[in-house]
């Protein structure tokens, strides 16, 4: 679906955003179309560049997404694109879901998971492990899906919307099941350990949240 989608953009001369990058192959067949001058922009998640499909087990329905979780081989993939500027954006995925819908047997358990608490956290996991610079972090999460959508938003410039988030690289917690401030707990991330967490946001100039 990717090589399709692809070829019609590059075709039409039409951009074009894929989504939920997973695997090997779609990370080189966007770098190729890339490198072709295609209008071309993509995003993936940090589950898709944290976890195997070995985080399933035994049909445990908190790491069931679609796209589904894939190899090592991947992952591997998904990092080198996110360093190299292949893909442009890093997203949660967020996707609540409650009990009823998570626990029942496999197959009929619905996909998805909720991101917006882990995705800057493990995005942190995953820079310092690649050696990526902060700046190009803030690229993948803040500056680049503004410039794509066409919104306001991904500077601190002059009359620009007090949109911020505050971090703490060295905050260290763990993310437990009480401290979940979704209203879902579809998370297979929960009892991790992690290092670095957004401590404090403003909306519009307004405090939302303070953790300082």
């Amino acid at each position: 679906m990717v090589y399709r989608d692809l070829s019609l953009a590059a075709y039409t001369g039409r951009p074009i955003h894929i989504a939920h990058v997973s695997t090997r192959e779609s990370v080189e067949l966007l770098r190729r179309a890339k490198a072709g001058g295609a209008k071309i922009t993509a995003e993936t998640a940090p589950h898709y560049f944290t976890l195997t499909e070995a985080a399933v087990g035994q049909y445990n329905t908190a790491a069931k997404m679609n796209p589904p979780l894939r190899t090592a081989d991947d992952i591997v993939a998904i990092r080198q694109g996110l360093m190299d500027g292949t893909i442009d954006v890093i997203a949660t995925d967020h996707a609540p879901h409650s009990q009823l819908e998570k626990e029942v047997e496999f197959d009929l358990a619905a996909n998805g998971i909720i991101g917006l608490e882990t995705a800057l956290p493990l995005a942190l996991r995953m820079m310092q492990e690649e050696g990526m610079e902060a700046r190009m972090l803030v690229e993948k999460m803040s500056v680049n899906p503004a410039r794509i959508l066409g919104v306001p938003g991904g500077t601190l410039g002059k009359e620009q919307p007090a949109d911020i988030t505050v971090l703490d690289p060295a905050r260290q917690f763990i993310y437990t099941e009480k401290q979940v401030v979704s209203k879902s707990r579809n998370s297979p991330f929960l009892d991790w350990a992690f290092t670095g967490k957004a401590v404090l946001t403003v909306v519009g100039g307004r405090i939302t949240y303070n953790d300082l």
